[in-house]
């Protein structure tokens, strides 16, 4: 079974990525691996975040690893709050006051429209992979639903009538921007898996 370290210890985005990959990986979180110190997330994109998480396992615990950065891109604020997602409201990390900031910013304003980006970054033996997931929808007036983490109580996703808070994981999880970047990840695995096959 591969052994890959999830460079997180967020119960929900750990929880959400094993039920998306599946029973076929040892996933590991950063505290079984006896990593308890502050990961650094000082890059001006979400691309070299998510790389810079990953490389800092790699190098201090030589450990296959898949980090992943996300942000939620609001238009009309400008691409807010982007690479600073799960701080805009502080350092304190509060999903709650990062909604209510958010909201109102967006207080009286009818254009909502705005897309979760994810970027994964795995680290197998050194080498570097980068997968990408995006989903469009709009920002709701009010929060609704207890489901997720985040901003999922206030983003409607394009074509659906209940937010990513009131979503099943199972429905979630087949359009979300984090489904989307790991589908493309186990993609990825499951060729690596047949490639060695053959050989």
């Amino acid at each position: 079974m591969i052994e890959i370290c999830i460079a997180s210890n967020n119960a929900h985005k750990l929880k959400e990525i094993k039920e998306i990959l599946g029973e076929s990986y040892q996933l590991l979180s950063l505290s079984d691996i006896g990593c308890t110190e502050d990961i650094p997330e000082t890059q001006p994109t979400i691309e070299g975040n998510s790389l810079q998480k990953a490389q800092y396992i790699w190098d201090h615990y030589k450990i296959n690893c898949l980090a992943d950065d996300t942000g939620l891109l609001v238009d009309a604020l400008n691409g807010e709050p982007g690479v600073v997602s799960a701080r805009y409201a502080g350092d304190h990390r509060r999903g709650d006051d990062n909604i209510a900031l958010l909201l109102n910013k967006l207080d009286g304003n009818p254009q909502r429209d705005a897309h979760f980006k994810t970027v994964m970054t795995f680290i197998d033996a050194g080498s570097i992979y980068q997968f990408e997931g995006k989903v469009f929808g709009k920002i709701t007036t009010r929060i609704t639903g207890a489901g997720g983490f985040g901003y999922d109580p206030v983003f409607l996703p394009e074509g659906k009538t209940l937010t990513f808070a009131e979503m099943g994981s199972k429905e979630k999880n087949a359009i979300s921007h984090r489904g989307r970047a790991l589908a493309k990840f186990a993609a990825f695995l499951k060729f690596q898996q047949m490639s060695a096959s053959l050989k």
